[in-house]
């Protein structure tokens, strides 16, 4: 079992979607007016499986009200919940120290050793890790005799090997729950929750069955609850070494689906590809695929045709949509969806961007050359999708509306299906006109779709800016050892590198590369982050505290040879932003934004994991954006990923 804090059984979609409506659409949301209501809306945000809006929302609070130590702890819950588990663990220590070390606190703290539990290495590492929780529950449960800490710390001690004590712990919590069901008043999802939770615990699969059951017959949308009440009941089930697959059903989280579609034929095309004739079919057809899918949470553009059909059907469904827009809206609207005389996907348009949970811009223009802006949309819904099914341990479902051609290249549903067959997902597919399965293709190679080969060309790239700390300090003796040196050795590892780098430059201190794609740029800034913390510079007559500031940034970049260097370079408001990140970054750290986060998050075999920090002013007055801390991934490949 996790923590009961977030939402309670009234919490419905609805309230959570007007949290969200009036945090983003104010500068003094409603849910900022005092403390109290800030934590309320961090908790339903968090039971609906919202932790990084969370985090920026408790962030504000804590500024409004920095002694608030309820607004600390959801703080760190939702830090817990996004991945950045060192992060919380420190918030939570230091209210440890300040003696809040209340049930709240303490139980928060035993999640994050759960956490760590289930990422350990080995074996012994992790019955260390679990112990450590079961303490941290205990201690809690001693104090106040919460059922929610009770049946945690019993889990944890059998998972520790102390079985004994563990089952007395769950007949106690036992107990105490049917008590508290018996009063009919006040929480009942984690009542419920634990009642199944202890069951598993003392071997009852039935009654577990039978209170899980019940418990999410009240969940209603808190998915992020039930996930929760998932992971442990998994793991009980792993220890006793018996088939989870039968709870896992009860305690389903609902699918999320990255989606791509045709744009509606305009009058005049050549060869059909979807027609107007056949947008009642596709619309019936995405009715069917999503009534058999029951997905609650969608990612996609809003282009007139497929995107605009598959909005308008999820809204049906009460569904979460976040919309990914390639470039600005006016400027989108105009080339994507106001382009067939006397319809009326405008008016649709607009209506599905209003009732979005989030509209994202990912660049401010549409780059001239290419359909790199549509490519890297693509991408982006792919990874924000991805993030999201990480998050809740849910199934990532491709969906797309395509003919089965090949396409008019880079940025169309073609190419979109073939990267997603290259990353050995299996999409949903909706055939907007009647094919043959012989004309269609087995399968897409991405790299074989139609490109442009131009000197002037564009590309999606990842951008490194980095910067010395402590350079301006140094004595004039010094510059000469810390350009062979501590520059020399990031020289040699950018020659391990060289089939990825597209492009690399210094200027004193600051150090500039292009990649081919974030995952070897991101290996590569942990690599000189190893370097650096590994060096003893004092040996090589240099400060000892040398370190570097990494900033990380991916996005639809122009390629071109520099008229006055002759070499290849890129450019773009993608390359600007990407400087913008360095100056923020603590020293010895590596961030990230949340295009390079979403594109490494479509990976998750990546060496590296991206941990939300929370929205954070960029340098030149660039404006407030997402952050993520880049760290060394200690489980790869954990996302669950759905065929069909």
């Amino acid at each position: 079992m996790s923590h009961p804090a977030p939402g309670s059984d009234q919490q419905s979609a609805q309230t959570v979607a007007n949290w969200l409506e009036g945090w983003r659409s104010s500068d003094s949301p409603a849910a900022l007016r005092d403390a109290r209501t800030a934590s309320e809306a961090a908790k339903a945000l968090l039971g609906h499986g919202e932790p990084l809006l969370a985090f920026d929302l408790t962030a504000e609070a804590i500024a409004r009200w920095p002694d608030d130590v309820r607004l600390h702890q959801l703080q760190g819950l939702a830090l817990a919940r996004s991945g950045a588990r060192e992060k919380a663990q420190e918030i939570l220590e230091e209210l440890r120290r300040n003696g809040h070390a209340d049930e709240e606190t303490l139980g928060m703290l035993g999640r994050v050793q759960k956490d760590l539990a289930r990422d350990a290495s080995s074996a012994s590492e992790r019955v260390a890790h679990w112990g450590r929780a079961a303490k941290f529950y205990e201690e809690a449960y001693a104090k106040t005799g919460g059922y929610w800490s009770g049946i945690n710390a019993a889990t944890m001690n059998l998972f520790a090997s102390k079985t004994d004590v563990a089952l007395d712990l769950a007949r106690a919590v036992r107990s105490d729950c049917l008590t508290k069901l018996n009063a009919k008043s006040g929480e009942r999802y984690w009542v419920l929750a634990a009642l199944g939770e202890a069951a598993l615990v003392l071997r009852d699969w039935d009654e577990a069955r039978d209170w899980y059951s019940q418990a999410v017959a009240h969940a209603a949308d808190r998915f992020a609850d039930i996930h929760s009440s998932r992971r442990n009941a998994r793991l009980l089930l792993d220890h006793w070494r018996v088939d989870a697959a039968a709870i896992e059903n009860i305690l389903q989280t609902p699918p999320v689906i990255a989606f791509a579609g045709h744009m509606i034929d305009q009058p005049g095309r050549l060869t059909p590809r979807f027609p107007p004739a056949a947008e009642a079919v596709v619309a019936d057809a995405l009715r069917q695929k999503l009534a058999l899918l029951k997905p609650r949470f969608a990612f996609a553009s809003a282009a007139c045709g497929a995107d605009i059909l598959f909005l308008e059907a999820m809204a049906e469904a009460g569904a979460e949509c976040t919309i990914v827009l390639p470039y600005a809206r006016e400027e989108f609207e105009h080339d994507s969806v106001d382009i067939i005389p006397d319809s009326s996907w405008q008016r649709r348009f607009r209506r599905v961007l209003e009732n979005a949970a989030r509209v994202l811009t990912t660049s401010l223009h549409r780059l001239e050359i290419g359909g790199v802006s549509y490519e890297f949309c693509n991408q982006m819904i792919l990874g924000l999708a991805s993030i999201r099914a990480s998050q809740l341990e849910a199934d990532l479902i491709p969906m797309a509306v395509w003919d089965g051609q090949p396409g008019d290249g880079p940025g169309g549903v073609a190419s979109v299906v073939a990267h997603w067959e290259a990353a050995q997902l299996q999409p949903v597919l909706v055939w907007p006109i009647s094919r043959n399965a012989a004309d269609l293709p087995q399968s897409l190679d991405a790299a074989a779709l139609p490109s442009s080969d131009q000197n002037f060309g564009s590309r999606i790239a990842a951008v490194l800016f980095a910067d010395a700390v402590g350079f301006s300090k140094l004595r004039e003796a010094e510059v000469p050892r810390f350009i062979e040196h501590f520059l020399g050795a990031i020289a040699h590892l950018s020659d391990e590198f060289a089939a990825s780098l597209l492009a690399k430059n210094t200027w004193g201190d600051g150090l500039y590369f292009v990649f081919r794609d974030v995952a070897f740029a991101g290996e590569f800034a942990l690599r000189i982050v190893d370097i650096i913390n590994s060096t003893n510079w004092v040996a090589h007559a240099l400060p000892a505290d040398l370190n570097l500031r990494i900033g990380l940034h991916a996005g639809p970049v122009y390629e071109f040879i520099d008229p006055i260097t002759g070499v290849r370079s890129y450019g773009g408001a993608h390359v600007s932003r990407a400087a913008r990140i360095e100056p923020i970054t603590p020293p010895g750290q590596v961030y990230a934004s949340e295009e390079f986060a979403a594109l490494a998050a479509a990976n998750p075999q990546n060496i590296f994991a991206c941990d939300y920090v929370g929205r954070t002013p960029m340098a030149k007055n660039y404006g407030t954006v997402p952050m993520y801390h880049v760290r060394r991934n200690s489980r790869c490949g954990m996302m669950k990923r759905a065929s069909s």
